[in-house]
Parts: C-alpha cells; sequence; structure tokens
C-alpha cells in the first residue's frame, strides 16, 4: 500500500452557472523517500492539486487516502491537525511574514508542536543553520534576497518535521544559482525519506527529482521514474498543537510594534474615553466629599431629631405635640440607635435684651447633638444657667464684634400661657456660653434651663423633640429613619417626622452620585466612538494581514488561533489604552488637587483605586467587543484565497 493515495480526484470552478473542469481524474500514489515533480503548464491544475494534497481545498470529488486513511470526510479541525503533523508547504513568493524577523518564522512553525520554548528555539537555530542563514537570524524578510527568503520557507517547512514537503514552483522567483541550492536543499530533505512534491512548470527542476508526473487537460498525462526512491524514514514522532494563546499575544505584540505610529494614535484615541469616565468619577468622588466635609464639619450627620407628626393650628394641644416615654421606647428598639436625649423648641414670642439693646428670637431649642462643637466660633456649649447665641443674633449687641458677647449677662423673655391660658411672660438671667458660627445652629440653652424657666413661673414642659442618636456610618442614618418613618399613628398616617443632616446628607448624595453618573455616561459616549475606532481598525488589520492569515492556516493553525490573534490585539489595544488613561488622570488629579488646595483646601478631584480597576475593565472589555466582528470574519477567511491575497 502507498503511503499517499490520489483516488479519481475531480475538481471543478464556478462562474455563474457555467462550470470550468480543472481536475477531471486524478489518480496517483506517492511513496516515502521519493522527490515527485508535477509538471504541466500554468492554468493546468498543479496548484490546484496541491491545494487538494495539503488538506487547503476539501471541496473537490474523489478522495486522499494518508496510509491508508481517508482524508475525505475529516474535519476542518482535523485538517489543521494534518497540515501541521503531516505537510510543509514552501511556496513560490516565499510568503514569510513580514513583521516577524526569520527566526520568529520559523518559531511560528514550532509554537505549533508540544517542544518546550527552550527546545523550539534551538531546533530553529539548527533548521536556519542547515539552510545557511546562521547570520541572518535577527534580519526581517525585506532585508535578505530572494533565495535567502526561499531558505526561510524551506527551514519553516521542516520546522515540525513534517513526512510530506509540497513545493510550489519552489524556484520560480530565483536566479540560476540559487535554483540549483534551493534543489540541492530539496533533493536532501528526499533522502532523509520525506516525501517532496514539487509543482513546476520548469523540465530543470523536473529533471531533479527521482520521478516526474506531467499533467494536462486535468488529467495525468505521463508518470516516469527517473531515479530510485531513497529510503523512507521512521515515522514522525514529533506532536503538534494548535497555536497557545501566549503565542497569539506575542505575535500580536510584535505586529502592533511594526506598526507602532499608527497604534500609538489608535491607543490615544481610545484613550480619551477611557480618561473621561475616570475624570468624572474622582470629580463626583471629590465634589461630593467635598460637600459632606462642609456640612459635617458644621453638624452631626448622625443625629436626627424626631417630633411628633400633628396637625398644625394655632394652639396644638401640648400633650399630642409630646414625645412620651412609649414612643422612646419603640425608637430606641430600632436597631442602630444608640441614644435618644430630650429636647424642646420654642417658636415666636422669644426675645433678648441687654441694657437697651433687644432682639426678637424666632426660634429657641435645647442644645442638642446635631450641633457640633466646632460649629462654635468663641466660647463653648451651653451648661445649665447659659445660653449660646447665633452669630446673626450677637451681632445685635455688638456688631463690630459679636464674638465679645461671650461671658456677659443676658436676660431671656419667652411669651406663654398658664394653666387657665392666662398670658404669661416667663424670664431669667443667663450668661452667654459661646456664639455659633455664621448660618449655624441656633440660639440654645440646655434642657434643664429650659424646665427652670418654666418651673418659676410654676409651669412644666415635656419634650417635644427628642434627638436620636445613630451608631456607626453615616450610612446607617438613612435605614434609621425609614424605620421612624414607618410607624403608624392612629390615624393610619406616619406618626413622625424626622428633621436631621444625617438624612438630608445622603439624599443630597443620591442626587449627586446620579449627576456624576449622568455626566460619566455622557463621557461615555466617547467609548461609543473608541470601539468604533477599533472595529475599522482591525478591520483594516484583517485586510492588511490576509496572506498572513493564509500563511498560518496553511502552517496548520485553528480558525480559533486566528480569531485568538485578533482578539489579543485588540486585547492590547484596550491595555495601553487604560494605562495611558490612568496616567493622564492621575496627572490631571495631582495638578487639579494641587489648585483646589490653593483655593478652598480640599482635594476636589479624588479618583479611587475601584474607579481605576473600572476604567481599566471597561477599556479591555470595550476593546475586546469590538474585535468580536473582525476575529469572525479573518477565522473564516479561506487559506487559498488569503494566500492568493496582494
Amino acid at each position: 500500500m502507498s503511503y499517499l493515495e490520489l483516488r479519481n480526484i475531480k475538481k471543478s470552478y464556478y462562474l455563474g452557472n457555467q462550470e470550468f473542469p480543472v481536475l477531471t481524474g486524478i489518480d496517483l500514489a506517492f511513496n516515502q523517500g521519493e522527490f515527485v515533480s508535477i509538471l504541466g503548464e500554468s492554468g493546468g491544475g498543479k496548484t490546484t492539486l496541491m491545494n487538494i494534497i495539503g488538506g487547503l481545498d476539501s471541496n473537490y470529488s474523489g478522495d486522499v487516502v494518508l496510509n491508508g486513511k481517508s482524508l475525505r470526510h475529516d474535519t476542518s479541525k482535523q485538517l489543521d491537525a494534518y497540515r501541521r503533523q503531516t505537510i510543509g508547504f514552501i511556496f513560490q513568493n516565499f510568503n514569510l511574514i513580514s513583521h516577524l524577523t526569520i527566526f520568529q518564522n520559523v518559531m511560528v512553525s514550532l509554537q505549533m508542536t508540544t517542544l518546550s520554548h527552550r527546545e523550539q528555539e534551538q531546533r530553529a537555530h539548527e533548521l536556519l543553520t542547515k539552510v545557511g542563514l546562521k547570520e541572518h537570524m535577527k534580519k526581517y524578510p525585506n532585508q535578505i534576497s530572494g533565495g535567502q527568503k526561499q531558505r526561510v520557507a524551506i527551514a519553516r517547512a521542516l520546522a515540525s518535521d513534517p513526512e510530506i514537503i509540497i513545493a510550489d514552483e519552489p524556484t520560480g522567483a530565483l536566479d540560476s544559482q540559487n535554483t540549483q541550492e534551493i534543489l540541492q536543499l530539496l533533493d536532501e530533505i528526499a533522502t532523509e525519506g520525506k516525501l517532496v512534491i514539487t509543482v513546476t512548470h520548469s523540465q530543470t527542476v523536473a529533471d531533479y527529482g527521482t520521478r516526474i508526473v506531467r499533467l494536462a487537460d486535468g488529467k495525468i498525462g505521463e508518470d516516469t521514474t527517473i531515479k530510485k526512491p531513497y529510503t523512507a524514514s521512521n515515522a514522525n514522532e514529533l506532536s503538534t498543537r494548535t497555536l497557545k494563546f501566549g503565542a497569539t499575544l506575542k505575535m500580536a505584540l510584535e505586529n502592533m510594534r511594526y506598526n507602532l505610529k499608527r497604534n500609538l494614535l489608535i491607543v490615544f484615541g481610545a484613550a480619551i474615553g477611557i480618561f473621561s469616565v475616570i475624570v468624572m468619577l474622582g470629580l463626583g468622588n471629590g465634589v461630593q466629599g467635598y460637600i459632606n466635609h462642609e456640612i459635617y464639619s458644621q453638624v452631626n450627620p448622625n443625629a436626627v431629631q424626631v417630633t411628633k407628626n400633628v396637625s398644625t393650628d394655632s394652639s396644638p394641644d401640648m400633650n399630642k405635640i409630646s414625645v412620651s416615654g412609649k414612643d422612646k421606647s419603640r425608637i430606641k428598639d430600632i436597631k442602630n440607635v444608640q441614644s435618644i436625649d430630650n429636647g424642646f423648641f420654642v417658636q415666636g414670642g422669644s426675645q433678648l435684651r441687654q441694657g437697651r439693646k433687644t432682639a426678637s428670637v424666632s426660634f429657641m431649642q435645647t442644645y442638642n447633638k446635631t450641633i457640633l462643637s466646632k460649629s462654635i466660633s468663641k466660647g463653648k456649649a451651653p451648661k445649665d444657667g447659659q445660653i449660646m447665641l447665633t452669630k446673626e443674633i450677637a451681632e445685635k449687641f455688638n456688631k463690630k464684634n459679636p464674638n465679645s458677647m461671650v461671658g456677659k449677662k443676658i436676660t431671656f423673655y419667652q411669651n406663654t400661657l398658664d394653666k387657665q391660658k392666662r398670658p404669661v411672660v416667663l424670664s431669667k438671667t443667663l450668661t452667654v456660653s459661646g456664639v455659633s458660627k455664621a448660618n449655624t445652629g441656633s440660639t440654645s440653652v440646655t434642657y434643664n434651663t429650659m424646665k427652670t424657666i418654666y418651673q418659676d413661673k410654676g409651669l412644666t414642659i415635656k419634650p417635644n423633640f427628642v434627638t436620636v442618636e445613630i451608631a456607626g456610618n453615616v450610612k446607617n442614618v438613612k435605614p434609621v429613619t425609614n424605620k421612624i418613618k414607618a410607624f403608624k399613628n392612629d390615624k393610619g398616617k406616619a406618626a413622625y417626622q424626622i428633621t436631621g443632616v444625617g438624612g438630608f446628607v445622603d439624599t443630597l448624595n443620591t442626587y449627586i452620585t446620579l449627576a456624576v453618573n449622568v455626566l460619566a455616561t455622557i463621557a461615555g459616549i466617547s467609548l461609543l466612538v473608541s470601539a468604533i475606532m477599533i472595529i475599522v481598525v482591525l478591520y483594516i488589520s484583517v485586510s492588511e494581514r490576509t496572506k498572513e492569515i493564509g500563511i498560518l492556516r496553511a502552517l496548520g493553525a485553528s480558525k480559533g488561533s486566528i480569531r485568538n490573534l485578533f482578539f489579543s490585539e485588540a486585547f492590547f489595544i484596550g491595555l495601553f489604552s487604560s494605562v495611558l488613561a490612568i496616567v493622564l488622570a492621575e496627572i490631571l488629579q495631582m495638578v487639579a488637587n494641587n489648585i483646589a488646595q490653593s483655593g478652598i483646601n480640599y482635594s476636589i478631584m479624588q479618583i479611587s483605586t475601584g474607579n481605576l480597576i473600572f476604567g481599566f475593565v471597561v477599556s479591555v472589555v470595550i476593546s475586546l467587543l469590538a474585535a468580536l466582528a473582525p476575529a469572525g470574519t479573518a477565522a473564516r477567511l479561506d487559506p487559498i484565497e488569503s494566500l492568493s491575497y496582494e
């Protein structure tokens, strides 16, 4: 049984409905150690026959049998393995990958073997030395002669130690001296027991082999043995595999380096979108932090005031307004409630007097934990028998130096009703304990002081609000206030009303976050532009690298490897774009915060690690998504058409 058999191979091409037969019934048998020249005129079907033998073309009738096994019904993956393991191609136009060095061109084929990386490099050195290119390994294809290019092609064809070498017009582009040298190399390969099949129209080349097969009008016109075949070699033991993802990554990186200027522009364009999103998110963090900082510097966000929810009228029932022990107990039982303090406020009818100067107080309440000590510009919080003034009230007594009121005596007056509903004036001389900053807090005394003022006229007070302090992070404020609001009164309405900055800040932060997300989304539109740009660039890359795709497929690379090649390129675009965007964003943050520190004493841009990770992930994911269509197109390219692409 012959090593390789062609049984009644027929092949036609079609133009519309018109059939053009190329091969009309080829029957041939080949054995290892033969150097067979398939001779014929141009257009006679020689290359078509080569493609069928090499597993590049499966659209034919008849059968190709290798070692007794038919290839006719092999899948695409099986044919890829057949080309990797069994076939070594040598092309008339050399078909070297231009952006790879001579050494790397040979390594491409070796990377589809199971040899270790060190063994691959060692074999590449040996093969290039064998074909006389030891001193040229680091050169690129455009830096060597035609004869040297063909030697590289021969070394690459031998890399995976295939049993069949197919050479398509191997000397067609060479002068007579190089022709003799290449034919001698091919003859040496045949002496090693491999099957060498050359496709040629040159009688000189044909006469160099052991056998000549003449092809005419799609049939075998003559089959002549001119020399005894060489001794067959042992079976090939070098196992193969398709290109690993790491190998496609390296090839993509080499291609990007080869087209460095263009790829730098692409990376810069793609980085703009990621940069915009990162900056918007960082600016949002800074603005939110600044607003919270300003608010928290004045009031305690973890303290809220709770009042009874009653209908408003001219003379409300004090019992309905008062917060009872039962009210406090149900609030105290809520998770994260740390403490509850009694409070009392009066609205209108209050007046302060010092000598001849007076000041009306529209609202006065007992001092509570919603007010921070740092909100006091002068003095300190009131104790029993003391009063803290707002800056506006203090200015009515001393406009030039309101803080000078601290330590001075002032008389408080309050109009109210006694137990018989008769008007009565409450009064009490108090010491000014401190003055609050502008627009902060209210005129206030302690709860005991307020209770004493009423007791002096035989009146008693009950708390008409309580201050609830919430433990832990400010994020605990909203859940607690939501539970307080959920309580219902006898009429099925909300039992309590909430005041205090904690809930307000939480709502404000929600609005700020929403606004920032909207701005980031608008900035993200540039990501869509980046994605379109990457798609266009990758389609251009597919067009530019069509021949490279054909070469890789001929060497046995699978469709998946071709797809990975372009995903790798997209990955690097996304990676480098995100790195550039992060660097630019960090530089802008440093500049912006230096300016902001001198103006508002706060870092207005706060790009978090999460923002950077988000930008990185989005950049890579968008690039990979953009590669879906181009990579799919590249994987579906016909290897024969790709090899003939110019």
